[in-house]
């Protein structure tokens, strides 16, 4: 069983980041990726694509983008796909004569995915920038950190690959989906900045409700309640709760001791937050994370210890349901998520070896016009 999607064929542009993972995301669910890489120098976050985790489950076709033959090699490779994902500046692909119009003229149900930070048009579309720009100006960045202090980066995780990356893989999806119903392919214009700004719409109800103001670290999930925060433990390890709900907090304070302390009814009174978060960092620091651990995790206080990567693959309950796997001596994180009657992808690495001549040939280029196109340096 290869995925629920599989026949669906991709075409990569190689690039680093949220374009990667939204390819990597498409294999796991059995896409054919086809990766087309430059020749003379890969394109990849790691110096070792074996131990790039975002390269995963793909082939890779290694193409001289300057030379005439090497573009119309990949127009004929674009017209035997369903999409192509690419993560250029605005009209680099243009200027390699494969932007959209050439390409959907060649196949009119091409679902083309361009994956940019500030998206194909507005005033900042030319310029570069990384995650950390993008959810600063969508005001993501903004809600994360502590009261008091600056706005804390969680790491590239809200711009490149939820704002970014599985935004992309959700807007191909619904491309894909429209041109099987009927409709004609088109551009799916992906912007980190769009993306970032759109996880956080519950935040934006929270605000229009007045249930948000913009200092942070002082609302229910940025860290401002008592209630919703890691703490230390005794051993110098950390614990996360989040009892939001009356009977989560209630059983909170009984297994803490708390049920008696008439400080703690004040649950929803902000101008209380401070003290009662006082009084719990000062009670989880009086016993150990196992022995906090024994005591609340796998009820419903809304617990779970802080672990780092290593701990998290060796607990018993990401065990259990495979969360993490080992691929060609890789570990990773397994594809997500499961279904009842079919199988995601087994991630396997990529192996430095280019597939052109396979892929090559299944497009129709037999063994003389590829030895052809290596002699002349086309492709590898």
């Amino acid at each position: 069983m290869a995925g629920p999607l599989e026949g669906i064929r991709i075409i990569e542009m190689a690039g680093i980041g949220p374009g990667p993972f939204a390819c990597m995301m498409l294999a796991d669910h059995g896409a054919e990726v086809i990766r087309i890489d430059r020749l003379a120098k890969n394109i990849h976050f790691l110096p070792d694509e074996k131990q790039d985790v975002l390269l995963r489950s793909r082939k890779t076709v290694r193409v001289d983008l300057k030379s005439p033959e090497g573009i119309a090699l990949v127009r004929d490779l674009v017209s035997s796909a369903d999409g192509l994902v690419e993560g250029f500046r605005p009209g680099v692909m243009e200027r390699l004569g494969l932007g959209p119009e050439v390409l959907q003229a060649d196949n009119p149900a091409l679902v083309y995915g361009r994956m940019t930070g500030w998206g194909q048009t507005g005033p900042l579309a030319p310029a570069a920038g990384h995650d950390i720009n993008y959810i600063a100006l969508s005001g993501a960045l903004h809600a994360f950190g502590r009261k008091d202090g600056p706005p804390t980066p969680p790491i590239n995780a809200v711009g490149d690959f939820g704002g970014g990356a599985m935004m992309l893989a959700f807007g191909m999806l619904a491309a894909l989906l429209h041109v099987k119903n009927g409709g004609r392919g088109q551009v799916v214009d992906c912007a980190m900045t769009d993306g970032s700004a759109l996880l956080l719409a519950m935040i934006w109800s929270f605000r229009a409700q007045g249930m948000w103001n913009d200092r942070r670290g002082e609302n229910l999930l940025d860290t401002g309640a008592h209630f919703y925060d890691v703490y230390q433990t005794a051993d110098g390890e950390w614990v996360s709760i989040g009892s939001i709900e009356p009977q989560f907090y209630a059983l909170l304070r009984e297994k803490a001791g708390l049920a008696d302390d008439p400080a703690f009814d004040a649950q929803l009174d902000p101008r209380q937050w401070p003290v009662l978060k006082d009084k719990l960092t000062a009670l989880f620091l009086t016993r150990t994370r196992e022995e906090w651990c024994a005591l609340m995790e796998g009820t419903d206080i809304c617990f779970a210890p802080v672990l780092g990567f290593d701990e998290a693959v060796a607990h018993p309950h990401n065990a259990a349901r495979g969360t993490f796997v080992e691929a060609d001596g890789v570990m990773q994180p397994a594809p997500a998520p499961r279904y009842s009657a079919l199988e995601t992808v087994a991630p396997r690495m990529a192996d430095g070896q280019s597939a052109t001549e396979a892929v090559l040939n299944g497009i129709g280029y037999d063994a003389t016009r590829i030895a052809a196109l290596q002699s002349s340096g086309v492709i590898a």
